[in-house]
């Protein structure tokens, strides 16, 4: 059995992990990095945010073609099977898995393949895929291993019409009609996936509305879209059983509806990966989720032992996973750099997306700030115009004293992109996080940046 010596052992080579890794090798520490999986990179990469939002740009432009008069002289609509629309993703897979493999070996970081578990406080043992030991010795840990999705014992998700998160990515072919059950990110994403195909969805939400934490304008803008693509949200519905055949699946509610599709996708919950680590040989109790809790600086309740990412819980996006793993290696190697990531946007790539970042209408409301609105839609902007992406919005919130920027709200085309704008003058300092930058500030015409404009002038115009 192989022993080896490091400074900081990462375990887990997602978003969260490699943020850890590079920066503490950045900075001189002997590190490696244990990966459970054959390749880096992770579920991001492998079955989360890489794959669903290069299949959701697939799909977008499927729509384009089929709604844009334009193209009807090059034919008419056309459909194309789930499978084939998948393989744009797999080539953006292997892509990111090259660019990160590259990133550790220009980095001298070790990479490990294989199942970690703790031995004590300082050493791991690691179970290679062709049954070899090795024992990694380390001052630090950090614990990056993601999360998966929670299955309930009572699915049969061995069925070959019931389907998670994870295993919708190996679906062979096109169902007509599909249940999504659960109304989260995820699964208002692959509503918006499978309706853009031309299947019907039902979409299951336990809760009375959907994505609850974004501003209640936004929320209902996304219900009224979804729906207006065909998909059939259903609120305040609880699973009774999910039972499959040979022609399909049957979900039974509580209320005692019964609904009937080619396939089920359960998107309800999702279980951070502890279970393999022997976290009982060093005294760390992970929740009923599977999730550590941690310290402000990332630590757990072991001080040589950090954790980040999604094994840590909110806000699980690959976004702050790989800061949260940098911030870690911050405090690791005491830099300057360290933060602990709250400043978070939100990034949902339904059809169309959404993004926000700080504080919603009713969250204002609630703490009672004077708040006042300034609204630019998207039919209205030259841009939008031009490329056919007229549904959507950007919304202002700001003080109506001071006009300090209170948070960003975008529905549409681009929404992702376009919030950062507005989040790099928020986080500014004094004066200059206010209404009146986008006021005094020239924006290429015709652009989408220039809704920060149209919407500042609609919201000075309502301040008396």
């Amino acid at each position: 059995m192989a022993e080896y010596h490091y400074d900081v052992v990462v375990i887990g080579a997602g978003p969260a992990g490699e943020g850890a890794a590079m920066n503490a090798a950045k900075h001189g520490k002997k590190v490696a990095i244990i990966e459970e999986k054959n390749q880096v990179g992770g579920n991001c990469t492998h079955l989360g945010t890489i794959p669903s939002k290069a299949l959701r740009h697939s799909v977008k432009q499927i729509i384009t073609f089929n709604t844009n008069t334009m193209f009807r002289d090059i034919g008419e609509p056309r459909w194309f099977s789930f499978p084939r629309v998948l393989q744009s993703a797999e080539r953006v897979i292997s892509k990111q898995v090259k660019l990160r493999t590259q990133f550790y070996a220009r980095n001298k970081v070790d990479l490990f393949s294989g199942k970690a578990s703790f031995l004590d406080e300082n050493r791991v043992e690691i179970k290679g895929h062709g049954n070899a030991q090795e024992i990694l010795h380390a001052k630090t840990f950090v614990i990056a291993t993601g999360s998966r999705p929670y299955l309930p014992p009572d699915v049969n998700f061995r069925h070959n019409r019931i389907y998670n998160s994870d295993s919708i990515l190996k679906l062979g072919h096109t169902p007509r009609t599909l249940i999504i059950y659960g109304a989260g990110v995820i699964g208002s994403e692959y509503a918006s996936i499978f309706a853009g195909l031309g299947v019907k969805v039902d979409l299951v939400n336990p809760g009375n509305r959907l994505l609850s934490f974004l501003d209640d304008e936004i929320s209902d803008a996304l219900s009224y879209h979804l729906r207006n693509n065909g998909v059939l949200v259903r609120h305040n519905e609880q699973y009774e059983s999910v039972q499959g055949d040979e022609h399909g699946v049957v979900l039974t509610l509580q209320s005692g509806k019964k609904i009937r599709a080619d396939a089920f996708l359960w998107c309800n919950g999702r279980s951070g990966n502890t279970d393999s680590l022997a976290l009982d040989n060093v005294g760390l109790q992970p929740n009923a989720r599977g999730q550590l809790a941690i310290d402000e600086n990332y630590k757990t309740e072991v001080p040589n032992i950090y954790a980040v990412g999604d094994v840590i819980g909110w806000p699980s996006l690959a976004s702050a996973a790989y800061d949260q793993g940098r911030s870690a290696s911050s405090a690791i190697v005491e830099d300057e750099y360290f933060r602990y990531i709250n400043d978070v946007p939100t990034g949902i790539y339904t059809i169309p997306e959404i993004s926000s970042v700080g504080a919603t209408e009713r969250e204002l409301t609630e703490a009672k700030v004077p708040y006042e609105v300034g609204q630019a839609f998207f039919k209205d902007l030259a841009r939008a115009q031009i490329t056919g992406e007229a549904v959507g919005m950007l919304k202002l919130l700001f003080h109506r004293e001071t006009k300090e920027i209170l948070g960003i709200h975008c529905f549409g085309d681009q929404a992702a992109e376009i919030v950062h704008i507005g989040q790099a003058i928020m986080n500014q300092s004094g004066s200059a996080n206010t209404l009146d930058y986008f006021i005094n500030t020239t924006f290429n015409y015709p652009t989408m940046a220039e809704a920060y404009r149209v919407a500042a002038l609609n919201g000075l115009n309502r301040i008396f």
